[in-house]
């Protein structure tokens, strides 16, 4: 691919996923609390692994969740990343079950060196996703039915999200250590609504609530990473990084009002907070990789945040504290066969489990899950073995003792470009 041709995909695309990011209709009840449902964070060759980064460096990926990592690039490279994404969620409450699915955009970024041990990444990844839509309808039938109420039904429904953009460096200080920082800045709206909707539409009054969430604010992560090698290309690597806590910007709003058929009667209640900041707590990550270069990668991170002191406007008492475990590992018989491709392909598999950030009558929720994952080589072009399509399989499951079940099943493809951009060419 040319660099031209590089640089044209990567606006164009920009432009698309800054819009796109955190917008997966995906319904999950356990989005209408604190910020929605939180995305994994990673490329897809980082979930194919448990969602394993922060010991992780490569020259032909970018692990933008230790920004140290990006010391790792070739002096000649450039690295693009385009990912999609598709889940399907099943929720059970014992008695009944409900799924939904959907596809969507997941992240765009890209990286490449600035010198020799110095490297560049920006990108768009999801946070977030807030979507949901919950509908009861209490029919004469039900053994709810109150007949001065009559028949009616609820409608709680959300949308939005929230996404970052992040640009960021890392620096290689001597033979084993490299430092990094990312500025991220964090945006996006999450709006919900709940109706309270009569049979007798034409008659009687009905009551509808809706609430407003916009966040807007700059952070930053910073990271390090030790790496040492031993004989016949054995490497080990300990990483560790930290995304800053942060008050950002936000704007909140709530309107109550009951309406007829005809027209609106009178607002119940209206109120708006401009000057009230979401604060959102600092994440830990420490981790450790071992491995033999183009041959096997395996890896544990271990990520806490403090999600209890967090402060995020009409979701109070919902956040707690987190612990998670990742694991992954990846295998690749022979990087540069030439005879096989399935010996060229890297295999992957990982795992997780550990706490939800979502706390509901006094119990937190818990997570648990598996993944695997295919590093699918493209045709070698031009002595070029790097570039790849990612594809990731995971299954998730968020469980709760007297709260509802919920399975969520992610399939991911990416591709991976790996292109010499500043390699001098003798012809064209």
């Amino acid at each position: 691919m040319q660099n031209k041709q590089i640089i044209v995909i990567f606006i164009s695309l920009f432009s698309f996923a800054y819009t796109a990011t955190g917008q997966k209709l995906i319904d999950s009840p356990y989005s209408r609390f604190n910020l929605g449902t939180l995305e994994p964070q990673g490329s897809f060759r980082s979930l194919g692994m448990g969602s394993i980064g922060t010991a992780m460096r490569d020259n032909s990926s970018i692990y933008f969740t230790n920004p140290a990592s990006y010391s790792s690039f070739d002096t000649i490279s450039f690295v693009f990343d385009f990912g999609i994404d598709y889940g399907r969620n099943f929720i059970s409450d014992g008695s009944s079950k409900f799924s939904s699915n959907d596809m969507d955009f997941h992240h765009l970024i890209m990286g490449f060196p600035l010198t020799k041990g110095w490297g560049f990444a920006a990108g768009v990844v999801p946070v977030s996703s807030g979507y949901y839509k919950i509908l009861n309808t209490v029919a004469s039938t039900d053994p709810a039915y109150n007949p001065s109420i009559g028949e009616y039904t609820i409608n709680h429904e959300g949308d939005g999200g929230i996404s970052k953009i992040f640009v960021g460096t890392g620096l290689l200080i001597g033979k084993h250590l490299s430092v990094g920082a990312n500025l991220t800045f964090l945006t996006g709206q999450i709006a919900r609504t709940n109706e309270f909707i009569f049979s007798d539409f034409y008659n009687v009054f009905h009551n509808n609530s809706t609430e407003n969430l916009d966040i807007n604010g700059l952070n930053f992560d910073y990271g390090m990473q030790y790496t040492t090698t031993f004989k016949n290309n054995y490497f080990l690597n300990i990483g560790a990084s930290v995304t800053s806590g942060n008050h950002f910007n936000s704007k909140y709003n709530q309107l109550s009002l009951k309406y007829t058929a005809y027209s609106v009667i009178d607002t119940i209640s209206y109120s708006a907070d401009n000057s009230t900041k979401t604060y959102i707590p600092p994440t830990m990550r420490v981790g450790i990789s071992f491995g033999k270069k183009n041959k096997f990668t395996t890896g544990i991170d271990y990520i806490t945040t403090r999600w209890s002191a967090s402060n995020i406007p009409g979701s109070s008492g919902y956040a707690a504290d987190t612990k998670e475990f990742l694991f992954g590992a990846e295998y690749i018989p022979d990087k540069f066969s030439n005879y096989s491709y399935l010996s060229r392909v890297e295999y992957r598999i990982g795992g997780h489990f550990g706490d939800n950030y979502l706390i509901i009558n006094g119990e937190q929720l818990k997570e648990y899950g598996a993944s695997i994952g295919f590093g699918l080589p493209l045709p070698i072009i031009q002595g070029n073995p790097f570039s790849k399509t990612n594809l990731y399989i995971d299954f998730t499951r968020k469980t709760g003792i007297n709260l509802h079940s919920e399975s969520y099943l992610s399939i991911g493809i990416s591709l991976n470009l790996y292109d010499f951009w500043f390699k001098k060419r003798k012809y064209d």
